[in-house]
């Protein structure tokens, strides 16, 4: 494919290319000398599951294979235990070795959903830092200075606040970077929140005498929250595993505002025609689209069916779950036994917003006894039935 088709396809929803006169360069050197480029992103197995918004970059690692392109999943099971700072206004939680190799078991199985597995090149930076002398990390450190590290805008944030920045956060952008050494990559991807990470692997490659590796940014996606970047610690993430009525439902309850970007940066969907549609009609579409893409055209249709039925014609969903009681328990006892809900706390906060119902009555106290068979409802989505 010539140079400008593939540049057309790689810019698309992308936010900044550093740079593209760069990316031009390469690509002709790819064609003139028959050699795909090396596509890097890391991922830290920070949670067992992806969300929508992990497949961002996903997606946009499928475009650079389908141009014939060399990817590296790299799996940062190693700086997954440091955590990465970007973005944060504290320190994360350190994992265990054992946890983030739980999570990265996991990941495998899951992009193979969206990039094609067997030319994937997947690689953990574990392979060299679990066994780098400490003579050579400290050489490591010579390459960045404290000034340049304050100058990022969280860590400036937390110094000025006078919060803690641990040494060890210092440390992140420089094993990131020279994950990029290692692998001599020649594109990085990442979110806008990663851009300076993503500039200080260039600089480490210039430091080790290799060429430059041209850093491509995506957007970062909000949750179904239209506010948070999508996250599940925010509890506004669609994952790519749930099932196809829950991701459905999930979809549509986005805004319009979001939805273009959905849009845009999810599926392959012509925007001009999605443009074009009536909203409610464009949602429908964008949420078939993606259960398409994370389950099948059949189980899409299916999904889209229930909800019809459910929402426009305010009908139960069939294949609701469903729980048994003796009739003596509490509404918030149900909620937590049946899974529903994930704590107590959930199913109080639930309750004060008025979005728990049993059998069309909106609920009010926690101490409401659940003495009958009948549909209980969580918020729009969530129905159990409850027999005695």
């Amino acid at each position: 494919m010539d140079i400008h088709k593939q540049l057309e396809i790689i810019k698309r929803g992308a936010v900044e290319i550093i740079s593209q006169d760069e990316l031009k360069k390469k690509l002709e050197e790819s064609i003139k000398h028959k050699k795909p480029l090396k596509i890097k992103a890391g991922f830290d197995p920070t949670t067992a599951d992806l969300h929508l918004g992990h497949t961002v970059l996903l997606r946009k690692l499928r475009q650079f294979q389908d141009l014939g392109h060399e990817v590296y999943f790299l799996i940062g099971d190693f700086t997954g235990q440091i955590g990465d700072p970007s973005g944060r206004s504290e320190t994360r939680k350190q994992l265990t070795k054992e946890e983030v190799a739980q999570n990265a078991l996991t990941y495998k199985k899951q992009v193979s959903k969206i990039l094609d597995i067997d030319k994937l090149k997947i690689v953990f930076n574990s392979k060299w830092f679990e066994h780098m002398p400490m003579l050579d990390l400290l050489r490591l450190t010579t390459h960045a200075t404290v000034s340049q590290m304050l100058a990022r805008d969280d860590f400036k944030k937390r110094y000025t606040k006078g919060e803690n920045i641990s040494i060890l956060e210092f440390l992140y952008p420089l094993m990131q970077g020279y994950d990029s050494v290692v692998l001599e990559a020649d594109v990085e991807l990442g979110g806008t929140d990663q851009i300076f990470n993503l500039l200080f692997g260039r600089e480490l490659q210039k430091d080790f005498n290799q060429p430059q590796q041209v850093v491509l940014t995506m957007p970062l996606l909000e949750g179904t929250d239209g506010i948070q970047k999508m996250s599940k610690s925010y509890g506004n993430y669609i994952g790519i595993n749930e099932p196809a009525g829950e991701m459905f439902g999930k979809i549509m309850s986005i805004s319009d505002e979001l939805m273009i970007k959905y849009y845009e940066l999810l599926t392959d969907f012509d925007l001009r025609e999605a443009e074009k549609m009536h909203p409610k009609e464009a949602k429908m579409k964008l949420a078939e689209e993606i259960v398409r893409q994370y389950h099948s055209k059949e189980a899409a249709e299916k999904a889209r069916l229930e909800f019809e039925r459910v929402f426009a014609n305010k009908e139960p969903p069939r294949d609701m779950p469903e729980f048994k009681t003796d009739g003596k328990k509490s509404v918030l006892n149900i909620l937590q036994e049946s899974g529903l809900v994930k704590s107590g706390n959930e199913a109080r906060r639930l309750l004060q917003q008025g979005a728990i119902i049993f059998n069309d009555t909106k609920v009010e106290k926690e101490s409401f006894v659940v003495n009958k068979g009948g549909i209980l409802k969580v918020g729009s989505r969530r129905f159990l039935k409850v027999t005695i």
